[in-house]
């Protein structure tokens, strides 16, 4: 009787498919989790970029009555933080911290290739620097944009920075000036 039991005991599948269930449902939890979060860098990634072309198509339209930086930095802002109901920049989650502009000179020979470079935060001394009168001088813009993405998930994976509390985000946009 006991052996007739055990292979009824073997043979009967109820509860197969929840055990299976159990077995999966963690590993699709996490997938989907991984996809919510990914989804949501990815997103924060894009709005940096937009913010950094955005402040560079700007600047090539006018600096209003501020100064090239304060252009770039105000509109960068802006752009991915959004607007207030009253038509004002929101104050979070970038702010002018987040914000670096570059100024670069490239001196290039007769044969275009570059003799130099220098590269500064001020403008005061990037209208200073020259090249040779000789070679032929390039000036170039940047802004560059960075955050850093926290997950609403902490499964923490590549690139994870303990000391910022997540994942470093950047984005960078440039023109030449002349």
């Amino acid at each position: 009787m006991t052996i007739r039991a055990l292979h009824r005991f073997a043979a009967d599948v109820r509860g197969a498919a929840v055990i299976e269930m159990a077995l999966v449902a963690p590993v699709l939890a996490l997938t989907v989790i991984g996809i919510v979060d990914m989804s949501n860098a990815y997103s924060r990634k894009l709005a940096l970029e937009q913010g950094a072309q955005r402040a560079i198509e700007k600047i090539m339209q006018t600096t209003e009555t501020s100064t090239v930086e304060t252009t770039l930095t105000t509109e960068a802002v802006c752009q991915v933080n959004g607007l207030n109901a009253d038509g004002t920049c929101k104050t979070s989650p970038i702010t002018a911290a987040n914000v670096t502009v570059t100024y670069r000179i490239e001196c290039k020979d007769a044969t275009g290739s570059i003799t130099s470079t220098s590269t500064t935060t001020d403008a005061t001394a990037f209208d200073a620097l020259s090249c040779d009168p000789a070679q032929k001088e390039q000036r170039y813009l940047e802004v560059r944009l960075a955050d850093t993405y926290v997950p609403l998930f902490p499964i923490h994976f590549l690139s994870f920075n303990s000391g910022a509390g997540g994942y470093p985000l950047s984005a960078t946009a440039g023109m030449r000036t002349e």
